[in-house]
Protein backbone atom coordinates (compact mmCIF):
# COMPACT_ATOMS: atom_id res chain seq x y z
CA UNK A 1 0.00 0.00 0.00
CA UNK A 2 1.40 3.33 -1.36
CA UNK A 3 1.47 5.97 1.84
CA UNK A 4 0.25 8.97 1.83
CA UNK A 5 4.21 10.45 2.51
CA UNK A 6 5.59 7.93 -1.01
CA UNK A 7 2.46 9.51 -2.75
CA UNK A 8 3.56 12.96 -2.48
CA UNK A 9 7.48 12.78 -2.91
CA UNK A 10 7.39 12.01 -6.07
CA UNK A 11 4.90 15.42 -6.58
CA UNK A 12 7.26 17.46 -5.02
CA UNK A 13 10.36 15.83 -7.21
CA UNK A 14 8.53 16.49 -10.27
CA UNK A 15 7.60 20.22 -9.31
CA UNK A 16 11.44 20.75 -8.55
CA UNK A 17 11.73 19.06 -12.35
CA UNK A 18 9.42 21.24 -13.27
CA UNK A 19 10.85 24.21 -12.11
CA UNK A 20 14.61 23.63 -13.40
CA UNK A 21 12.63 23.05 -17.25
CA UNK A 22 10.94 27.02 -17.05
CA UNK A 23 14.44 27.87 -14.98
CA UNK A 24 16.34 26.69 -17.83
CA UNK A 25 14.09 27.96 -20.57
CA UNK A 26 14.29 31.03 -19.09
CA UNK A 27 18.21 31.32 -18.75
CA UNK A 28 18.44 30.34 -21.99
CA UNK A 29 15.39 32.08 -23.93
CA UNK A 30 17.49 35.96 -21.53
CA UNK A 31 20.78 34.73 -23.35
CA UNK A 32 19.97 33.44 -26.46
CA UNK A 33 15.99 34.44 -27.15
CA UNK A 34 12.66 33.84 -26.15
CA UNK A 35 12.30 31.41 -29.63
CA UNK A 36 14.97 29.09 -27.59
CA UNK A 37 13.50 29.24 -24.30
CA UNK A 38 10.63 28.36 -25.65
CA UNK A 39 11.86 25.36 -27.51
CA UNK A 40 13.49 24.08 -24.49
CA UNK A 41 9.80 23.88 -23.14
CA UNK A 42 8.51 22.05 -25.89
CA UNK A 43 11.46 19.99 -25.86
CA UNK A 44 9.93 18.91 -22.22
CA UNK A 45 6.67 18.25 -23.58
CA UNK A 46 7.95 16.20 -26.09
CA UNK A 47 9.98 14.17 -23.28
CA UNK A 48 6.12 13.93 -21.39
CA UNK A 49 4.39 12.82 -24.65
CA UNK A 50 6.97 9.82 -25.64
CA UNK A 51 7.39 8.90 -21.93
CA UNK A 52 4.37 8.34 -20.75
CA UNK A 53 2.60 6.94 -24.67
CA UNK A 54 5.64 4.79 -24.51
CA UNK A 55 5.82 5.66 -27.75
CA UNK A 56 9.05 4.21 -29.18
CA UNK A 57 9.91 3.42 -33.12
CA UNK A 58 12.63 0.53 -31.70
CA UNK A 59 9.89 -1.59 -30.18
CA UNK A 60 7.05 -0.86 -32.62
CA UNK A 61 9.29 -2.30 -35.13
CA UNK A 62 10.44 -5.15 -33.42
CA UNK A 63 6.94 -6.40 -32.51
CA UNK A 64 5.87 -6.14 -36.21
CA UNK A 65 9.12 -7.48 -37.77
CA UNK A 66 8.93 -10.96 -34.85
CA UNK A 67 5.05 -11.33 -34.04
CA UNK A 68 3.57 -9.17 -37.00
CA UNK A 69 1.58 -6.85 -34.42
CA UNK A 70 1.28 -3.66 -36.40
CA UNK A 71 -0.39 -0.74 -33.91
CA UNK A 72 2.79 0.88 -32.92
CA UNK A 73 3.97 1.12 -36.99
CA UNK A 74 -0.28 2.39 -37.52
CA UNK A 75 0.43 5.24 -35.22
CA UNK A 76 3.51 6.25 -36.66
CA UNK A 77 1.44 6.55 -40.13
CA UNK A 78 -0.95 8.76 -37.79
CA UNK A 79 1.77 10.92 -36.79
CA UNK A 80 3.12 11.38 -40.14
CA UNK A 81 -0.23 11.78 -41.97
CA UNK A 82 -1.01 14.51 -39.51
CA UNK A 83 2.60 16.16 -40.14
CA UNK A 84 2.47 16.41 -43.80
CA UNK A 85 -0.93 17.79 -43.45
CA UNK A 86 0.19 20.27 -41.62
CA UNK A 87 4.16 20.84 -43.07
CA UNK A 88 3.42 21.15 -46.13
CA UNK A 89 1.38 24.22 -47.34
CA UNK A 90 3.95 25.97 -44.74
CA UNK A 91 6.88 24.73 -46.87
CA UNK A 92 5.43 25.92 -49.53
CA UNK A 93 4.69 29.24 -49.03
CA UNK A 94 8.13 29.24 -46.85
CA UNK A 95 6.86 31.26 -43.93
CA UNK A 96 4.89 30.32 -41.02
CA UNK A 97 3.28 32.73 -39.07
CA UNK A 98 6.38 35.22 -39.88
CA UNK A 99 8.78 32.77 -39.64
CA UNK A 100 11.03 31.90 -42.56
CA UNK A 101 10.96 27.78 -42.73
CA UNK A 102 12.66 25.04 -44.57
CA UNK A 103 12.49 21.44 -44.38
CA UNK A 104 14.95 18.22 -44.18
CA UNK A 105 16.09 17.51 -47.64
CA UNK A 106 18.65 15.68 -48.48
CA UNK A 107 20.36 14.04 -51.17
CA UNK A 108 19.77 10.20 -51.81
CA UNK A 109 22.65 7.95 -52.22
CA UNK A 110 25.20 5.36 -50.62
CA UNK A 111 25.01 7.05 -47.33
CA UNK A 112 21.82 7.08 -46.61
CA UNK A 113 21.11 3.74 -47.29
CA UNK A 114 24.39 2.69 -45.42
CA UNK A 115 23.47 4.86 -42.54
CA UNK A 116 19.93 3.87 -42.30
CA UNK A 117 20.64 -0.03 -42.44
CA UNK A 118 23.72 0.25 -39.79
CA UNK A 119 21.00 2.86 -37.48
CA UNK A 120 18.23 0.03 -37.96
CA UNK A 121 20.55 -2.53 -36.19
CA UNK A 122 21.48 -0.05 -33.52
CA UNK A 123 18.01 0.51 -32.45
CA UNK A 124 17.74 -3.03 -31.70
CA UNK A 125 21.11 -3.71 -30.34
CA UNK A 126 20.88 -0.27 -28.27
CA UNK A 127 17.39 -0.74 -27.38
CA UNK A 128 16.39 2.48 -28.63
CA UNK A 129 16.26 5.27 -31.23
CA UNK A 130 17.42 8.96 -31.17
CA UNK A 131 13.94 9.67 -29.10
CA UNK A 132 14.43 6.34 -27.42
CA UNK A 133 17.14 6.72 -26.16
CA UNK A 134 16.31 10.35 -24.51
CA UNK A 135 13.40 9.88 -23.20
CA UNK A 136 13.82 6.14 -21.45
CA UNK A 137 17.26 7.51 -20.40
CA UNK A 138 15.76 10.70 -18.76
CA UNK A 139 13.10 8.03 -17.25
CA UNK A 140 15.86 6.56 -15.40
CA UNK A 141 16.93 3.38 -17.61
CA UNK A 142 20.38 3.32 -16.23
CA UNK A 143 21.50 1.08 -19.57
CA UNK A 144 20.23 3.62 -21.92
CA UNK A 145 22.60 6.12 -20.39
CA UNK A 146 25.34 3.81 -21.29
CA UNK A 147 23.39 3.60 -25.59
CA UNK A 148 23.39 7.45 -25.58
CA UNK A 149 26.82 8.01 -24.36
CA UNK A 150 28.19 5.42 -26.93
CA UNK A 151 25.28 6.77 -29.76
CA UNK A 152 27.34 10.60 -29.09
CA UNK A 153 30.88 8.63 -29.38
CA UNK A 154 29.68 7.06 -32.60
CA UNK A 155 28.38 10.59 -33.76
CA UNK A 156 31.72 11.61 -33.32
CA UNK A 157 33.18 9.27 -35.59
CA UNK A 158 30.91 9.66 -38.20
CA UNK A 159 31.79 13.06 -38.69
CA UNK A 160 35.30 12.15 -38.62
CA UNK A 161 34.40 9.74 -41.75
CA UNK A 162 31.91 12.00 -43.57
CA UNK A 163 33.97 13.40 -46.16
CA UNK A 164 34.43 10.26 -47.50
CA UNK A 165 31.19 9.22 -47.24
CA UNK A 166 29.72 12.53 -48.93
CA UNK A 167 31.68 11.31 -52.26
CA UNK A 168 30.22 8.09 -52.79
CA UNK A 169 27.17 8.38 -55.41
CA UNK A 170 24.35 10.29 -54.67
CA UNK A 171 21.00 11.76 -56.65
CA UNK A 172 20.30 14.75 -56.01
CA UNK A 173 17.63 16.17 -53.14
CA UNK A 174 14.07 15.33 -54.18
CA UNK A 175 10.97 16.84 -52.63
CA UNK A 176 7.62 16.13 -52.78
CA UNK A 177 6.37 19.66 -52.29
CA UNK A 178 8.30 21.49 -54.49
CA UNK A 179 7.80 18.07 -57.30
CA UNK A 180 3.81 17.96 -56.86
CA UNK A 181 3.15 21.10 -55.16
CA UNK A 182 1.72 21.31 -51.21
CA UNK A 183 -1.54 19.46 -52.39
CA UNK A 184 -0.40 16.79 -54.67
CA UNK A 185 2.61 16.20 -52.10
CA UNK A 186 -0.01 15.34 -49.44
CA UNK A 187 -2.16 13.46 -51.78
CA UNK A 188 0.76 11.22 -52.49
CA UNK A 189 1.65 10.93 -48.97
CA UNK A 190 -1.26 9.84 -47.83
CA UNK A 191 -1.78 7.26 -49.58
CA UNK A 192 1.74 5.65 -49.04
CA UNK A 193 0.86 5.93 -45.42
CA UNK A 194 -2.47 4.50 -46.21
CA UNK A 195 -0.87 1.49 -48.25
CA UNK A 196 1.78 0.96 -45.41
CA UNK A 197 -1.64 0.82 -42.74
CA UNK A 198 -3.62 -1.90 -45.04
CA UNK A 199 -0.56 -3.89 -45.27
CA UNK A 200 0.23 -4.11 -41.15
CA UNK A 201 -3.25 -5.03 -40.97
CA UNK A 202 -3.73 -7.10 -43.58
CA UNK A 203 -0.55 -9.53 -42.38
CA UNK A 204 -1.72 -8.72 -38.82
CA UNK A 205 -4.93 -10.58 -39.44
CA UNK A 206 -3.34 -13.63 -41.46
CA UNK A 207 -0.87 -14.51 -38.57
CA UNK A 208 -3.70 -13.69 -35.27
CA UNK A 209 -6.69 -13.69 -37.36
CA UNK A 210 -8.05 -10.24 -35.51
CA UNK A 211 -6.36 -6.73 -34.77
CA UNK A 212 -4.62 -6.39 -31.30
CA UNK A 213 -7.05 -4.03 -28.84
CA UNK A 214 -5.73 -1.28 -27.51
CA UNK A 215 -5.52 -0.87 -23.83
CA UNK A 216 -8.41 1.41 -22.92
CA UNK A 217 -7.56 4.95 -21.99
CA UNK A 218 -8.69 5.88 -18.31
CA UNK A 219 -7.53 9.80 -17.49
CA UNK A 220 -9.81 9.86 -14.29
CA UNK A 221 -7.69 10.86 -11.04
CA UNK A 222 -5.31 12.73 -13.13
CA UNK A 223 -4.00 10.58 -15.87
CA UNK A 224 -3.08 12.40 -17.96
CA UNK A 225 -0.26 13.55 -15.37
CA UNK A 226 0.53 9.92 -14.91
CA UNK A 227 -0.10 8.13 -17.79
CA UNK A 228 -0.13 5.83 -19.45
CA UNK A 229 -1.45 7.50 -22.72
CA UNK A 230 -2.96 5.57 -25.70
CA UNK A 231 -0.38 5.11 -28.32
CA UNK A 232 -2.66 7.48 -30.60
CA UNK A 233 -2.42 10.56 -28.17
CA UNK A 234 1.04 10.53 -28.45
CA UNK A 235 0.92 10.22 -32.32
CA UNK A 236 -1.03 13.48 -32.56
CA UNK A 237 1.59 15.29 -29.79
CA UNK A 238 4.55 14.12 -31.70
CA UNK A 239 2.62 15.96 -34.75
CA UNK A 240 1.68 18.85 -33.06
CA UNK A 241 5.06 19.52 -31.03
CA UNK A 242 7.16 18.96 -34.45
CA UNK A 243 5.00 21.34 -35.75
CA UNK A 244 5.17 23.69 -33.28
CA UNK A 245 9.51 23.39 -33.64
CA UNK A 246 9.33 24.53 -36.89
CA UNK A 247 7.46 27.50 -36.15
CA UNK A 248 9.98 28.39 -33.69
CA UNK A 249 12.85 27.32 -35.08
CA UNK A 250 12.41 27.85 -38.89
CA UNK A 251 13.28 24.06 -39.40
CA UNK A 252 12.02 20.15 -38.15
CA UNK A 253 12.87 18.60 -35.18
CA UNK A 254 15.85 16.81 -35.04
CA UNK A 255 18.60 15.10 -32.55
CA UNK A 256 21.42 13.58 -33.66
CA UNK A 257 23.53 16.56 -34.68
CA UNK A 258 23.74 17.69 -31.13
CA UNK A 259 25.04 14.11 -30.13
CA UNK A 260 28.12 15.52 -32.96
CA UNK A 261 28.53 18.58 -31.46
CA UNK A 262 28.69 17.39 -27.76
CA UNK A 263 30.88 14.90 -28.87
CA UNK A 264 33.09 17.08 -30.65
CA UNK A 265 33.04 19.44 -27.94
CA UNK A 266 34.19 16.89 -25.36
CA UNK A 267 37.33 15.51 -27.38
CA UNK A 268 38.51 19.49 -27.86
CA UNK A 269 37.87 19.65 -24.30
CA UNK A 270 40.36 16.86 -23.62
CA UNK A 271 42.97 18.23 -26.14
CA UNK A 272 41.95 17.08 -29.71
CA UNK A 273 40.77 18.59 -32.64
CA UNK A 274 37.98 18.66 -35.08
CA UNK A 275 37.93 21.54 -36.96
CA UNK A 276 40.17 20.38 -39.90
CA UNK A 277 37.53 17.58 -40.14
CA UNK A 278 35.65 18.24 -43.37
CA UNK A 279 31.86 18.14 -41.70
CA UNK A 280 33.16 20.84 -39.21
CA UNK A 281 34.01 23.63 -41.72
CA UNK A 282 30.63 23.81 -42.92
CA UNK A 283 29.39 26.96 -41.94
CA UNK A 284 26.86 25.78 -39.91
CA UNK A 285 28.65 23.45 -38.35
CA UNK A 286 31.84 25.36 -37.38
CA UNK A 287 29.85 28.19 -36.60
CA UNK A 288 28.20 25.98 -34.06
CA UNK A 289 31.49 24.53 -32.86
CA UNK A 290 32.43 28.49 -31.86
CA UNK A 291 29.51 29.06 -30.15
CA UNK A 292 28.19 27.93 -27.02
CA UNK A 293 26.38 24.48 -26.50
CA UNK A 294 23.03 26.38 -24.96
CA UNK A 295 23.01 28.40 -28.40
CA UNK A 296 22.32 24.97 -30.25
CA UNK A 297 18.88 24.25 -30.65
CA UNK A 298 18.89 20.41 -30.87
CA UNK A 299 21.03 20.44 -27.69
CA UNK A 300 18.42 22.67 -25.98
CA UNK A 301 15.29 20.74 -27.17
CA UNK A 302 17.30 17.15 -26.37
CA UNK A 303 18.03 18.46 -22.63
CA UNK A 304 14.12 19.00 -22.49
CA UNK A 305 13.76 15.89 -23.72
CA UNK A 306 15.32 14.57 -21.28
CA UNK A 307 13.72 16.80 -17.99
CA UNK A 308 10.63 16.25 -19.35
CA UNK A 309 10.89 12.48 -19.14
CA UNK A 310 12.41 12.57 -15.89
CA UNK A 311 9.03 14.83 -14.71
CA UNK A 312 6.73 12.11 -16.62
CA UNK A 313 8.53 8.89 -15.05
CA UNK A 314 8.59 10.78 -11.15
CA UNK A 315 5.05 11.75 -11.69
CA UNK A 316 4.22 8.05 -12.70
CA UNK A 317 6.11 6.68 -9.74
CA UNK A 318 8.51 4.97 -11.93
CA UNK A 319 11.35 6.72 -11.64
CA UNK A 320 13.76 4.00 -10.06
CA UNK A 321 17.24 3.43 -12.14
CA UNK A 322 19.15 0.05 -11.36
CA UNK A 323 22.99 -0.66 -12.37
CA UNK A 324 22.35 -4.26 -12.25
CA UNK A 325 22.59 -4.44 -16.30
CA UNK A 326 23.88 -7.83 -17.06
CA UNK A 327 27.41 -8.62 -19.01
CA UNK A 328 25.36 -9.07 -22.47
CA UNK A 329 23.11 -6.12 -22.30
CA UNK A 330 26.08 -3.48 -22.05
CA UNK A 331 27.87 -5.21 -24.55
CA UNK A 332 24.95 -4.61 -26.72
CA UNK A 333 24.37 -1.23 -25.76
CA UNK A 334 27.76 -0.04 -26.37
CA UNK A 335 28.04 -1.59 -29.76
CA UNK A 336 23.99 -0.40 -30.66
CA UNK A 337 25.38 3.20 -30.04
CA UNK A 338 28.02 3.10 -31.93
CA UNK A 339 26.23 2.04 -34.83
CA UNK A 340 23.65 4.47 -34.06
CA UNK A 341 25.32 7.51 -33.56
CA UNK A 342 27.25 6.51 -36.82
CA UNK A 343 24.79 6.03 -38.87
CA UNK A 344 22.44 9.16 -38.16
CA UNK A 345 25.90 11.04 -39.38
CA UNK A 346 25.85 9.13 -42.87
CA UNK A 347 22.12 9.13 -42.90
CA UNK A 348 21.69 12.83 -42.07
CA UNK A 349 19.86 11.74 -39.37
CA UNK A 350 17.90 9.35 -37.52
CA UNK A 351 14.24 8.20 -37.09
CA UNK A 352 13.08 11.30 -36.07
CA UNK A 353 15.57 14.12 -38.00
CA UNK A 354 15.52 11.52 -41.26
CA UNK A 355 11.96 9.41 -41.02
CA UNK A 356 10.11 11.17 -38.79
CA UNK A 357 10.53 15.17 -39.79
CA UNK A 358 12.46 14.28 -43.29
CA UNK A 359 9.57 12.75 -44.30
CA UNK A 360 7.32 15.79 -42.87
CA UNK A 361 9.47 17.43 -45.23
CA UNK A 362 8.48 15.78 -47.98
CA UNK A 363 11.90 14.65 -48.71
CA UNK A 364 12.35 11.34 -50.53
CA UNK A 365 15.31 10.42 -48.53
CA UNK A 366 13.15 10.46 -45.43
CA UNK A 367 11.64 7.39 -47.37
CA UNK A 368 14.51 5.73 -48.43
CA UNK A 369 15.63 6.14 -44.88
CA UNK A 370 12.52 3.97 -43.70
CA UNK A 371 13.21 1.19 -45.77
CA UNK A 372 16.42 0.64 -45.29
CA UNK A 373 16.33 1.85 -41.38
CA UNK A 374 13.43 -1.66 -41.47
CA UNK A 375 16.12 -3.73 -43.27
CA UNK A 376 18.49 -3.06 -40.51
CA UNK A 377 15.82 -3.43 -37.77
CA UNK A 378 15.14 -7.21 -39.41
CA UNK A 379 18.79 -8.06 -38.82
CA UNK A 380 18.96 -6.40 -35.55
CA UNK A 381 15.99 -8.64 -34.48
CA UNK A 382 17.84 -11.47 -35.51
CA UNK A 383 21.26 -10.76 -33.79
CA UNK A 384 19.36 -9.79 -30.20
CA UNK A 385 19.17 -13.46 -28.52
CA UNK A 386 23.00 -13.07 -29.07
CA UNK A 387 23.50 -10.57 -26.38
CA UNK A 388 19.66 -10.80 -24.38
CA UNK A 389 18.21 -13.73 -23.21
CA UNK A 390 15.62 -15.04 -24.84
CA UNK A 391 12.20 -14.98 -23.05
CA UNK A 392 10.97 -18.64 -22.18
CA UNK A 393 8.15 -20.20 -24.75
CA UNK A 394 4.75 -20.89 -23.63
CA UNK A 395 5.29 -24.22 -22.94
CA UNK A 396 8.25 -23.46 -20.37
CA UNK A 397 6.21 -20.86 -18.99
CA UNK A 398 3.52 -23.44 -18.36
CA UNK A 399 5.61 -25.88 -16.63
CA UNK A 400 7.19 -23.41 -14.31
CA UNK A 401 3.87 -21.76 -13.21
Amino acid sequence: MVTAVEAVQPRRISLLLGALVMTGALLVGLAFGARLGLLMIVGALLGVSLYHAAFGFTAAWRVFISERRGRGLRAQMVMLAIAVVLFFPALGAGTLWGQSVSGFVAPIGVSVVVGAFLFGIGMQLGGGCASGTLFTAGGGNARMAITLLFFIVGSLIGTAHFAWWMDLPALEPVSLVATFGAGGGIAVSLALFGAIAVLTVLLEKHRHGRLEEAPRANFSQGRWFTGPWPLLFGAVALALLNFTTLALAGRPWGITSAFALWGAKAYEFIGGDVSQWAYWQSPGNAAALEASVWSDITTVMNVGIILGAMVAATLAGRFAPTLRIPLGSVMAAIIGGLMLGYGARLAFGCNIGAYFSGIASGSLHGWVWLVAGFAGNMLGVRLRPWFFDRPPSNRTRAKVS
